[in-house]
């Protein structure tokens, strides 16, 4: 049980990481000398595209923990 409590930090800890390196107004790609401001919806390519999924995969493996941890 201690293992999923470490666990869950550790996968907390990287999912605040991935959210405070998004941002929504010049992204990974501004940074980096690609940064075309056009819109709310814009296509993700490269690091964006990168950080985007792993933000999606670290938050339900987030839950998934959770979940595991209230059952036990």
């Amino acid at each position: 049980m201690q293992y999923l409590t470490i666990a869950q930090i550790l996968v907390s800890v990287l999912l605040i990481g991935l959210i405070l390196i998004q941002d929504r107004s010049s992204g990974v790609s501004g940074v980096f000398g690609g940064g075309e401001s056009g819109g709310f919806y814009q296509k993700r390519r490269g690091a964006e595209r990168l950080i985007f999924a792993g933000t999606i995969a670290l938050s339900v493996l987030f839950a998934a923990i959770s979940v595991l941890s209230l059952l036990k």
